[in-house]
């Protein structure tokens, strides 16, 4: 397997890793999470982007919500307490990246979501993330397009 070195590419992985953990055991009677520097350490990365790490964590927990509610408008088929958690992460990480935030380009978030997700997630992980991301993107160029129109 290719490990990128890209340090906005590690952080984006780590913060995958927490948020999962998170949001995992808050459905466990385990309350333990994995430190930064173990994480670090497991996934033997030298170097990460610290601030998109931190940036991506905090903005996702704070904008849980209206993602979420993103994510049921444009994958209806799939409710979201159904989806595999990895892969509702990696939709919240790309979500809030390019969409909310707007602290990456869109395509550039999709991109990375799907190359995380083909990574970390199942078999057609890397399928529904596009298709879910590529649905927002869409709508959203057709906005844009739209306002730069009036």
């Amino acid at each position: 397997m290719k490990r990128s070195t890209d340090p906005r590419h590690l952080a984006r992985i780590l913060a995958l890793q927490e948020l999962f953990t998170k949001y995992f055991l808050a459905n466990s009677e385990i309350t333990q999470t994995i430190p930064i520097s173990e994480l670090v350490s497991i996934d033997e990365i030298d170097e990460y982007d610290v601030a998109l790490r931190e940036n991506i964590l905090i903005g996702v927990t704070e904008n849980k919500d209206s993602i979420d509610e993103l994510i049921t408008k444009y994958a209806p088929q799939w409710p979201i307490q159904q989806m595999k958690l990895v892969d509702l992460q990696i939709l919240r990480i790309a979500i809030f990246e390019g969409f909310v935030e707007k602290i990456t380009p869109p395509k550039v978030a999709i991109d990375e979501a799907i190359e995380i997700a083909k990574d970390f997630g199942g078999e057609s992980s890397g399928k529904f993330v596009n298709g879910v991301l590529g649905a927002i993107y869409e709508e959203m160029k057709e906005e844009i397009t739209e306002q730069k129109n009036e």
